[in-house]
Formats: C-alpha cells, structure tokens, sequence
C-alpha cells in the first residue's frame, strides 16, 4: 500500500479513494499486502495500471499494458480507458491492427525514425502493414 500512499501524496487525493480503487480494479486480494518485489510480472502490470487510472487525467499515454492478465482483466482495462475516459485524450502505442481500427480515429506510423499522420486509420493500417 505504499504505492497508493504515495500516489495520493503526490496528487493530494484521500488516501482511501485510491486504496480502494486499486483493491477493487486489480482483484490481487491480500497480495496487495506483500512486498512488491516479490510480485510477478503480471501482478505488477496491474498494480501500476490501477495507480495510474486511480487519478483522473486529461491525457493518457498507454502501450499494449492493456493486453495483460486473464480476459476479465483486459476487460476491465479497455472499459476503463475506451468507456470511462472516452472524453479523454489518449494516445495507444501497439501493434494490434484490430485495437487500432476498434478504438483510434487518427494513427501514427513510425518507421525509420520518421513519424507519419494519418486522419484516416485504415491508411494508417494498409501503410504499416506494408513496411
């Protein structure tokens, strides 16, 4: 719980809240309790996800992290982030074509260095599927 103690510091936020957030969004039980260090990767993944939702942001800046866990879990995760924050900035760095065309409506096509934007996603999909 030192995470989520830190955290509400940090954003001034009833330490409370964000316990209860992150008990309830990474259903890791009493694990919660124990030193992180001894966390797999899998349950770290989760711990920092649930830190990182526990504070409202006008922008979010996410990789494929929302790929982990069990299904329920991913679940979870994309309702947080495509449901919840919709009226959210958020930019996804993955390589999921099918998550790109589900929940982006610009995309970005790195390649050697050079940064392309596409206003339509699926030009986006067809020149990254061709590199």
């Amino acid at each position: 719980y030192d995470n989520a103690r830190f955290i509400a510091r940090i954003y001034d936020m009833p330490y409370g809240e964000i316990r209860a957030f992150v008990e309830d969004f990474t259903e890791l039980g009493s694990q919660l309790r124990m030193p992180v260090k001894i966390y797999s990767s899998g349950m770290r993944a989760r711990l920092a996800f649930a830190l990182s939702l526990a504070i409202e942001f006008q922008c979010y800046l996410i990789d494929e992290v929302i790929m982990v866990g069990d299904k329920n879990f991913q679940d979870k995760c994309k309702a947080e982030f495509f449901e919840k924050r919709e009226d959210r900035a958020l930019l996804l760095a993955s390589h999921s074509l099918a998550t790109v065309k589900q929940y982006c409506n610009r995309a970005i096509v790195l390649h050697d260095g050079k940064a392309t934007l596409f206003e339509d996603v699926n030009d986006a999909v067809s020149t990254y599927e061709k590199l």
